[in-house]
């Protein structure tokens, strides 16, 4: 451990820095959202308040504190339903089988032996069915249209393990067929999900157990390519990356890994271009049986979360990967053909995450891109090399009208403003101006406030708005001899949205509130002006 005191006081510094930027792009998306919904609602989503929470550490309260300020509120219950999600999210990640037919297996156990494993030689094999299940209750019979579970005394069907999911395939006898959707593993039992699709499965029956191999030889592949991914990034980014999970599906690879940065774009390459030269210089696997300590004298790597016995399964391509493996693997990387890195990303603290797609799923990958590509290109009437030139013109327009915009309203605002001067009043040694502006929004309020103030001199001005339905603005900006009585714009703004349904807040000079009931503004506006006299008459 202490030789690693240096890399772990590292980790702990880059940890911190870490959160703190965290926190800042954390604060950066909620100024974007409280802008967004100031503009086109009343209330901050579940969704986002969730985001702010799961992604960049914002409890739910500091939100609902933060929109408070701005007269806004927090849709509660939708974050609780994100939250639930996530705790479901995170169960199914955990279980391996429905508990209710985990029960009834654990009954069968000690009369059933082990499902043999026919998968790494054949695609096809005869079977007798051991077990049937329905809804999780062990049955003898199941008719057409019934979702079942069984039990066979040996399969050629994989069972999900060491991240790769289970085969697909069909369950054929004499009269009867069943569609085999997934298969996973209890214990030593491979238990296959389906629907009998014609006829009646029954236990005792023989099948043909046949194996989809389109599906096969698109899990192969991203498997193999997955160690591959992993033995890239070893030899060009750190040779101590180890795995942190990994999802080996029929259309795409995931690899998590130790790592306390991004990679960047040049490695990211890299590590592409790596992993396709193996793949084009042919190297053949070569797959043996030894004790669990002679495979790692050899140097094999263990894959994360597997369990393994005295002997284990060793894949070796030599000169690029050896891996402790049950998986399934093509023969030869060329049957690989073609490996793409989609994404790179983090996903925990030092723990970063590479999705990519290899073989026979990248002519979908490729053909979901090229019909994206097309839609825009006819949308924006652009050639598909010339669309990011394009958009980034659009964008730059789109920029540049919403500032012209926002001018135009805030000269409005300030046209306004002037009408305005006549309605205000001296009380004592100050000038009050408490009015209405009709439609304007709540930056522009706040401008003209400030500009009010300044003419007034010694004073104070509040104002209201309705920039649009069911949503109150309001704003306060206090001299400093007011804040000499003891008037505070945060507290006082605050205090007077409350009678609107809000609440709010800011500096003792200038602040701003919002509401949600339009029909109390006038009484809200009466009160600032009551309490403001009271004040300032003494």
């Amino acid at each position: 451990m202490r030789a690693r005191d240096k890399a772990i006081q590292a980790e702990l510094l880059l940890e911190e820095s870490r959160f703190l930027e965290t926190l800042d792009r954390g604060e950066k998306l909620l100024s974007e959202i409280l802008t967004r919904v100031e503009k086109s609602g009343k209330e901050i989503s579940g969704h986002d308040a969730f985001v702010l929470y799961d992604t960049y550490g914002f409890p739910l309260e500091l939100t609902q504190e933060v929109a408070e300020e701005k007269g806004l509120s927090v849709d509660v219950k939708g974050f609780e339903a994100e939250m639930e999600q996530q705790r479901q999210r995170s169960q199914a990640a955990h279980e391996t089988i429905d508990l209710t037919v985990q029960g009834t297996l654990d009954q069968l156990a000690e009369s059933l032996n082990e499902t043999a494993f026919l998968g790494y030689t054949q695609f096809s094999g005869g079977a007798e069915v051991k077990v049937l299940l329905v809804q999780g209750k062990s049955v003898e019979a199941a008719e057409a249209g019934t979702e079942v579970q069984i039990v066979l005394d040996q399969t050629p069907f994989y069972a999900e393990s060491g991240g790769q999911i289970g085969d697909r395939g069909y369950l054929i006898g004499d009269t009867v067929v069943v569609r085999v959707e997934d298969v996973k593993k209890e214990g030593a039992l491979f238990v296959h999900f389906g629907k009998v699709e014609r006829g009646t499965m029954q236990v005792g029956d023989r099948v043909t157990a046949q194996i989809d191999l389109a599906c096969r030889r698109r899990a192969q592949a991203n498997h193999t390519a997955t160690h591959l991914l992993q033995a890239a990034l070893k030899k060009l980014v750190d040779d101590s990356i180890s795995q942190a999970g990994s999802l080996v599906a029929f259309d795409r690879l995931r690899f998590d890994f130790n790592c306390p940065r991004p990679l960047t774009p040049e490695e990211i390459q890299q590590v592409e271009e790596q992993v396709n030269t193996w793949i084009a210089e042919a190297h053949a696997a070569h797959i043996s049986i030894l004790p669990i300590a002679e495979a790692r004298a050899k140097g094999a790597i263990a894959m994360f979360g597997e369990k393994y016995g005295d002997e284990v399964r060793v894949l070796d391509f030599p000169g690029v990967s050896m891996e402790l493996c049950g998986g399934t693997h093509v023969s030869n990387t060329a049957e690989i053909g073609v490996f793409k890195i989609v994404s790179e990303s983090g996903v925990a603290a030092g723990i970063r995450r590479i999705e990519a797609v290899a073989g026979p799923a990248i002519l979908d990958y490729l053909n979901v891109r090229d019909q994206v590509v097309r839609e825009l290109g006819d949308r924006f009437k652009a050639k598909p090399e010339d669309l990011p030139e394009r958009i980034t013109a659009l964008q730059t327009e789109l920029k540049t009208t919403q500032k012209q915009l926002d001018q135009l309203k805030a000269e409005l605002a300030l046209a306004k403003s002037d009408q305005l001067l006549g309605q205000s009043i001296s009380v004592g040694s100050f000038k009050l101006l408490v009015a209405e502006l009709a439609g304007v929004d709540p930056d522009s309020l706040k401008t003209v406030a400030e500009q009010l103030l300044q003419k007034l001199g010694e004073g104070a001005v509040v104002l209201g708005s309705v920039p649009e339905a069911e949503k109150v603005s309001l704003v306060a900006a206090f001299s400093k001899g007011v804040n000499d009585k003891g008037l505070q714009a945060g507290k006082f703004i605050g205090a007077i949205a409350k009678l609107c349904g809000g609440g709010g807040g800011g500096r003792p000079n200038l602040a701003q509130a919002g509401g949600r009931d339009p029909s109390k503004l006038t009484e809200a506006l009466t009160a600032a002006r009551q309490q403001l006299e009271s004040t300032l008459g003494q």
